[in-house]
């Protein structure tokens, strides 16, 4: 398979999984005491899966591609941390401009949470991609 779809295949699935766990387990209650009001009643998952099949592309760009280059998963961990902190960093900083209700504790925890899940997603991709990439 080649290089940079085994990348993409590999950080969307742990992406994925990771964020499932995050926003299904772990702070579903973090989120839901904190801006619960906004919250929609239901997921749109088509909106969900775009975000996600979208979001992987950036990081494959951004962080898997120059860490291939440079046969570094350590490199991926980085670029995949900064992009991950810039993108949420973007929306949670955003949002607590706009919105009524969003909390400097929700933008801190998010912007963390981006940067932890992108770093590990962008590891993953470039870790797959250097074992079973041609």
């Amino acid at each position: 398979m080649p290089r940079y779809l085994v990348a993409y295949v590999a950080a969307l699935a742990v992406l994925a999984v990771l964020d499932a766990l995050w926003l299904g387990a772990v702070a579903k209650d973090f989120y839901r005491g904190q801006i619960g009001p906004l919250m929609a009643e239901q997921v749109r998952f088509g909106v969900a899966a775009c975000f996600y099949l979208l979001y992987i592309v950036g990081v494959v760009v951004f962080a898997v591609v120059p860490a291939l280059a440079a046969e570094s998963v350590t490199r991926a961990l980085m670029l995949g941390a900064l992009f991950g902190f810039f993108a949420y960093m973007t929306y949670d900083l955003t949002n607590l401009a706009t919105l009524r209700g969003w909390s400097w504790q929700v933008t801190l925890t998010d912007i963390a949470w981006g940067s932890f899940v992108s770093a590990v997603a962008a590891g993953a991709g470039c870790a797959a991609a250097l074992r079973f990439g041609r």
